[in-house]
């Protein structure tokens, strides 16, 4: 179909209250603080800006190797390495300010309070627009946070209490019913959800017979992720009235479509950013030319379309 050069779609989208100029988010992890990669692609192209996940204390992360290139994607085992909150809010938060766009700033802990006290030194700084929640790596103490309901439960409840902006619950894919545990989310208070983080999976060298990480196991994530995250969406959506972002495997435009057919209102876009940080905005490129082939006027109107076939 001929493409119409001549209508201009309305890519904006309102996440919980924060207005993006298109649905394009990096996803946390692959981007580093977000301002690193000013110089590389225009950054005020963005929808917003995920940050990588932040602790309370600076963390190390888990020893190398704890990066490896699989078929068709890519395990990671970082561990969470960080700055710490504190100099996270000094410096880097202080360079995403300059950006322009909206700043999502993703959180971990090993316990409530860790979650809490993070949030409140946040609070003090204006330039962030949301908190992600992440509540779908294993914390301190191995366990993913989220298997543990009443503890997902108090963490998005305490966090609520003490922050001023929007928070979203970046959940597991390892649960037998995800639409479930997104409403358990919702009811604790939640703003939005994110849907997914990385599948558990492992990778050996047979030239070395040993792990191709450190850790022996790591998180999966790439185009390979991508049917079983977009099912993740579908099957939270209809009976969430919060947001979702969408996420796992996104490369391009149509990806991304799929993503919100399903019901996501943004995405964030992972691995696909760190082999290729340009594009992103091929990315939001390819949306926009899916909508005029279409002859959509807004983005919004694909929401959770499939839903209605």
């Amino acid at each position: 179909m001929e493409i119409n050069k001549a209508m201009k779609p309305d890519l904006s989208v309102d996440f919980a209250g924060i207005k993006l100029k298109n649905p394009i988010l990096t996803a946390s992890g692959t981007f580093g603080y977000g301002y690193e990669l000013a110089g590389l692609i225009p950054l005020k192209k963005l929808g917003g800006i995920i940050t990588k996940t932040i602790t309370l204390e600076p963390r190390p992360g888990n020893p190398q190797p704890r990066i490896a290139e699989v078929e068709s994607g890519m395990l990671n085992t970082i561990g969470l390495q960080n700055i710490g909150v504190k100099a996270f809010v000094e410096e880097p938060l202080e360079k995403l300010s300059k950006t322009g766009i909206p700043v999502f700033v993703s959180v971990a802990g090993a316990c409530v309070s860790d979650y809490v006290e993070a949030a409140k030194i946040l609070k003090t700084r204006e330039c962030v627009s949301a908190i992600e929640l992440n509540l779908s790596c294993p914390n301190l103490k191995k366990k993913i946070l989220c298997h543990d309901l009443p503890l997902m439960t108090d963490v998005i409840k305490q966090v609520k209490k003490v922050s001023k902006v929007p928070v979203i619950a970046k959940l597991s894919p390892l649960v037998a019913d995800i639409a479930e545990l997104a409403l358990i989310a919702q009811n604790a208070g939640a703003d939005g959800v994110t849907l997914t983080n990385t599948y558990p999976a492992m990778a050996i060298d047979i030239k070395t017979f040993k792990s191709k990480l450190s850790t022996v196991k790591g998180g999966m994530s790439g185009p390979c992720v991508k049917p079983m995250s977009i099912r993740c969406v579908y099957d939270a959506y209809p009976d969430l009235k919060i947001p979702i972002i969408g996420c796992g495997g996104i490369m391009t435009g149509e990806d991304a479509v799929e993503f919100m057919l399903a019901g996501a209102a943004a995405v964030s876009v992972g691995t696909a950013s760190l082999v290729e940080p340009g594009c992103l905005i091929k990315i939001i490129d390819g949306i926009e030319n899916i909508l005029k082939e279409k002859n959509i006027k807004s983005v919004k109107d694909i929401r959770g379309r499939i839903h209605n076939e």
